[in-house]
């Protein structure tokens, strides 16, 4: 199976790296360090304690220890992260690791939660246990079987679909395991997300409660997650990309088919400049979770990040505004023009 967003790489020397793109260069696979072996850490894997790291942190800790892990590729000015393929231990699925709990005796209430998720999209929404997986802690065997959260991938555009138009109508039964987030778990995940004042929690809860993509069961706080099926995955296209700088735009949302998708992708029109140069941006481009699937089409919005020049296999060259410079995404932002909370 190709390699994908939402997959992990165990390297040689038991660091774990998220993968985050559908494309790689032939020497390394792209991918974003996450946990690192240390005595201090609060997840265990075949009795090593491990750390997760917060962007600054991995990028600090390459630069230390491992810089061949920092390469040039197609942004300029900027190294990429990822693993060496001669340095690749294992290649961790969410597919494989979801049939593993699926066929797994173990009785622990994090895994019953999974099967139950898994059993519920399968049988009320018609998605193929193959077409599923899951990601985060729990692909890497470093759960916490009591506060971990489930981090559930759906495969395939229609799928994931199906999945959150699913919970939107059972998060409304109350006889459904499935259930909506109280005010308590949104400040949880708020205090997660955000880490700036871009926007409020009221804002957060608002815009989270209407995505349909994260959810509780039985008080375990899962989210919906899409990646792409093979066959869905388009030949690459970009292929350089330029940071120029930090704008502000506002603009109408024209299309957002690909607004869950990693990275979440907006197509725009209209777009009126309120800092930074003038240039015809097309595209709004997430790699933060919290503004996949934040807004939709014909809304008009406001966004603020990074402006970058693609250019593109033919030579012709485009530009979009980038949320997701790095982890917290501190100033990037994407929401609507008019504040959802004070027109309701």
């Amino acid at each position: 199976m190709k390699i994908m967003p939402r997959f992990f790489i165990r390297t040689k020397d038991n660091l774990f790296f998220a993968v985050n793109t559908y494309h790689h260069p032939e020497s390394h696979y792209v991918a974003f360090l996450r946990y690192v072996p240390d005595e201090k850490g609060e997840r265990v894997f075949n009795g090593v304690k491990y750390k997760k790291l917060s962007s600054n942190e991995a990028y600090d800790y390459l630069k230390k220890h491992h810089p061949n892990y920092l390469f040039n590729w197609n942004i300029e000015g900027k190294k990429t992260m990822g693993v060496l393929k001669e340095d690749v231990d294992e290649i961790l699925n969410p597919i494989h690791r979801l049939n593993e709990i699926l066929a797994s005796k173990d009785n622990n209430e994090l895994f019953n939660k999974i099967r139950l998720l898994a059993k519920i999209f399968h049988e009320k929404a018609g998605i193929s246990y193959d077409d599923m997986g899951i990601s985060g802690s729990t692909l890497l065997n470093l759960q916490n079987t009591t506060t971990s959260d489930i981090d559930f991938i759906v495969f395939g555009k229609d799928n994931h679909k199906r999945a959150i138009n699913l919970y939107s109508k059972l998060k409304e039964d109350e006889s459904s395991p499935l259930e909506k987030i109280n005010e308590n778990y949104w400040k949880h995940v708020y205090d997660k997300r955000i880490k700036d004042n871009s926007m409020t929690l009221e804002e957060f809860i608002w815009y989270e409660s209407r995505k349909n993509n994260r959810g509780l069961i039985k008080g375990t706080l899962f989210d919906i997650s899409f990646t792409l099926k093979e066959d869905e995955i388009e030949e690459e296209e970009d292929i350089y990309f330029k940071p120029l700088e930090k704008i502000k735009i506002k603009c109408k949302i024209i299309d957002d088919d690909n607004s869950y998708a990693y990275p979440a992708i907006y197509l725009v029109s209209d777009v009126e400049f309120i800092e930074g140069s003038d240039v015809n941006i097309e595209k709004i481009v997430s790699f933060t979770h919290t503004y996949t699937g934040i807004v939709k089409n014909n809304e008009r919005v406001i966004a603020s990040g990074v402006c970058e020049e693609v250019t593109k296999k033919d030579s012709s060259k485009y530009y979009q505004l980038l949320i997701g410079t790095t982890r917290e995404s501190l100033g990037e932002y994407l929401k609507l023009e008019k504040n959802p909370i004070k027109n309701n």
